[in-house]
Protein backbone atom coordinates (compact mmCIF):
# COMPACT_ATOMS: atom_id res chain seq x y z
CA UNK A 1 0.00 0.00 0.00
CA UNK A 2 1.14 3.30 -1.00
CA UNK A 3 0.02 6.71 -0.26
CA UNK A 4 0.03 9.20 -3.23
CA UNK A 5 2.83 12.05 -3.75
CA UNK A 6 -0.38 14.35 -2.88
CA UNK A 7 -0.72 12.91 0.82
CA UNK A 8 2.87 12.94 1.23
CA UNK A 9 4.11 16.24 -0.40
CA UNK A 10 1.14 17.86 1.33
CA UNK A 11 1.55 16.85 5.00
CA UNK A 12 5.53 18.19 4.36
CA UNK A 13 3.41 21.52 3.22
CA UNK A 14 1.38 21.88 6.13
CA UNK A 15 4.13 20.63 8.53
CA UNK A 16 5.92 23.80 6.67
CA UNK A 17 3.48 25.68 7.33
CA UNK A 18 3.18 24.61 11.14
CA UNK A 19 7.16 25.09 11.17
CA UNK A 20 6.49 29.08 10.49
CA UNK A 21 3.17 29.46 11.96
CA UNK A 22 2.26 33.04 13.74
CA UNK A 23 5.15 34.14 11.59
CA UNK A 24 2.54 35.69 9.08
CA UNK A 25 1.67 34.26 5.50
CA UNK A 26 4.66 32.14 3.97
CA UNK A 27 4.93 32.32 -0.07
CA UNK A 28 4.12 28.87 -1.92
CA UNK A 29 7.56 29.41 -3.65
CA UNK A 30 9.43 29.51 -0.05
CA UNK A 31 7.71 26.15 0.88
CA UNK A 32 8.72 24.86 -2.24
CA UNK A 33 12.24 25.69 -2.24
CA UNK A 34 12.61 24.38 1.19
CA UNK A 35 10.59 21.10 0.69
CA UNK A 36 11.98 20.66 -2.67
CA UNK A 37 8.92 20.14 -4.49
CA UNK A 38 7.39 21.80 -7.93
CA UNK A 39 5.53 24.89 -6.78
CA UNK A 40 2.80 23.65 -9.49
CA UNK A 41 1.94 20.98 -7.92
CA UNK A 42 2.00 22.48 -4.36
CA UNK A 43 -0.69 24.60 -6.02
CA UNK A 44 -2.54 21.93 -6.69
CA UNK A 45 -1.98 20.58 -3.48
CA UNK A 46 -3.10 23.52 -1.36
CA UNK A 47 -6.70 23.38 -3.04
CA UNK A 48 -8.27 21.18 -1.64
CA UNK A 49 -6.84 21.90 1.93
CA UNK A 50 -7.63 25.48 1.48
CA UNK A 51 -11.23 24.43 0.44
CA UNK A 52 -11.70 22.72 3.57
CA UNK A 53 -10.32 25.53 5.55
CA UNK A 54 -7.26 24.54 6.80
CA UNK A 55 -5.27 26.98 4.81
CA UNK A 56 -5.71 30.66 4.17
CA UNK A 57 -4.48 32.88 1.52
CA UNK A 58 -3.28 35.98 1.35
CA UNK A 59 -2.67 38.20 -1.93
CA UNK A 60 -0.19 40.94 -2.24
CA UNK A 61 3.62 41.55 -1.78
CA UNK A 62 3.12 40.15 1.77
CA UNK A 63 0.79 37.84 0.85
CA UNK A 64 1.10 33.89 0.60
CA UNK A 65 -0.37 31.11 2.95
CA UNK A 66 -0.84 30.42 6.52
CA UNK A 67 -2.36 27.59 8.48
CA UNK A 68 -5.96 28.60 9.76
CA UNK A 69 -5.92 26.84 13.39
CA UNK A 70 -2.34 25.83 15.67
CA UNK A 71 -1.03 22.89 14.81
CA UNK A 72 -2.01 20.96 17.83
CA UNK A 73 -5.27 21.06 16.17
CA UNK A 74 -4.21 20.01 12.66
CA UNK A 75 -3.81 16.07 12.41
CA UNK A 76 -1.99 14.06 9.85
CA UNK A 77 -4.98 11.91 9.15
CA UNK A 78 -6.98 15.10 8.51
CA UNK A 79 -4.75 16.19 5.96
CA UNK A 80 -4.28 12.68 4.71
CA UNK A 81 -7.93 11.98 4.30
CA UNK A 82 -8.70 15.17 2.41
CA UNK A 83 -5.51 14.57 -0.24
CA UNK A 84 -6.19 11.04 -0.55
CA UNK A 85 -9.80 11.81 -1.31
CA UNK A 86 -11.46 10.18 2.00
CA UNK A 87 -10.60 7.20 4.99
CA UNK A 88 -10.93 4.17 2.81
CA UNK A 89 -8.29 1.78 1.25
CA UNK A 90 -10.08 0.29 -1.27
CA UNK A 91 -13.26 1.81 -3.69
CA UNK A 92 -15.85 -0.80 -2.27
CA UNK A 93 -15.29 0.58 1.00
CA UNK A 94 -17.81 3.84 0.24
CA UNK A 95 -18.96 3.10 -3.30
CA UNK A 96 -20.27 -0.68 -3.15
CA UNK A 97 -22.13 -0.18 -6.03
CA UNK A 98 -18.20 -0.40 -7.76
CA UNK A 99 -18.07 -4.66 -6.91
CA UNK A 100 -20.58 -7.02 -8.30
CA UNK A 101 -18.73 -9.51 -5.33
CA UNK A 102 -19.84 -7.10 -2.12
CA UNK A 103 -22.55 -9.00 -0.56
CA UNK A 104 -20.24 -12.05 -0.33
CA UNK A 105 -16.85 -10.28 -0.18
CA UNK A 106 -15.22 -10.86 3.32
CA UNK A 107 -12.02 -9.50 2.08
CA UNK A 108 -13.98 -6.21 1.86
CA UNK A 109 -13.61 -5.97 6.03
CA UNK A 110 -9.89 -6.40 6.21
CA UNK A 111 -9.63 -3.51 4.15
CA UNK A 112 -12.32 -1.37 6.09
CA UNK A 113 -10.66 -2.18 9.36
CA UNK A 114 -7.14 -1.79 8.35
CA UNK A 115 -8.39 1.47 6.97
CA UNK A 116 -10.35 2.44 10.06
CA UNK A 117 -6.66 1.66 12.10
CA UNK A 118 -4.54 3.57 10.07
CA UNK A 119 -6.49 6.53 10.32
CA UNK A 120 -6.93 6.62 14.17
CA UNK A 121 -3.38 6.23 14.20
CA UNK A 122 -2.59 9.71 12.05
CA UNK A 123 -5.41 11.18 13.39
CA UNK A 124 -3.92 10.44 16.75
CA UNK A 125 -0.77 12.57 15.55
CA UNK A 126 -0.67 16.49 15.31
CA UNK A 127 1.34 18.76 13.39
CA UNK A 128 2.53 20.23 17.09
CA UNK A 129 3.50 16.61 17.44
CA UNK A 130 5.37 16.46 14.50
CA UNK A 131 7.16 19.49 15.29
CA UNK A 132 7.66 18.34 18.93
CA UNK A 133 10.69 16.24 17.20
CA UNK A 134 12.48 19.26 16.16
CA UNK A 135 12.98 19.86 19.75
CA UNK A 136 14.27 16.62 20.51
CA UNK A 137 16.64 16.94 17.69
CA UNK A 138 14.48 14.31 15.34
CA UNK A 139 13.04 16.50 12.71
CA UNK A 140 16.34 16.07 10.47
CA UNK A 141 15.97 12.65 10.92
CA UNK A 142 12.20 12.72 10.08
CA UNK A 143 12.59 14.79 7.14
CA UNK A 144 15.61 12.32 5.67
CA UNK A 145 13.22 9.75 6.33
CA UNK A 146 10.47 11.24 4.24
CA UNK A 147 12.54 11.90 1.44
CA UNK A 148 14.67 8.92 1.36
CA UNK A 149 11.33 6.96 1.01
CA UNK A 150 9.85 9.05 -1.54
CA UNK A 151 11.31 7.49 -4.08
CA UNK A 152 8.93 10.29 -6.62
CA UNK A 153 10.39 13.34 -5.81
Amino acid sequence: MKLSTKSRYGTRMILDLAQHYGQGAIQLGEIANRQKVSIKYLEQIIRPLKKAGLVKSFRGAKGGHMLTKPPGQVTVGEVVALLEGGKTLVSCDNEPEVCNRVDACVTRYIWMEAATAMYERLAAITFADLLSMNANGCQEKFIDYLTSNDNSS
